[in-house]
């Protein structure tokens, strides 16, 4: 019996996640609240200032340079 197994008989857990699918962003306005979650910080009023500030000065790519 071959090692290899064809796609169709793996289990979905064995199969690579789809480039599409690894994309935090779909091109959407970014969220403090995404901002916040991304650093792995609660969702408090201070932490959702934080995020909009810098959101604020760098755009959509503070949530980029967050995550890989």
């Amino acid at each position: 019996m071959s090692t290899s197994e064809p796609d169709a008989s793996r289990s979905p857990e064995d199969r690579a996640t789809p480039d599409a699918l690894l994309h935090a962003r779909t091109g959407t306005e970014v969220a403090p609240e995404d901002v916040v979650l991304a650093t792995g910080r609660d969702v408090t009023p201070e932490n959702l200032e934080w995020a909009r500030r810098k959101i604020a000065a760098e755009g959509a790519a503070a949530l980029d340079k967050l995550l890989p």
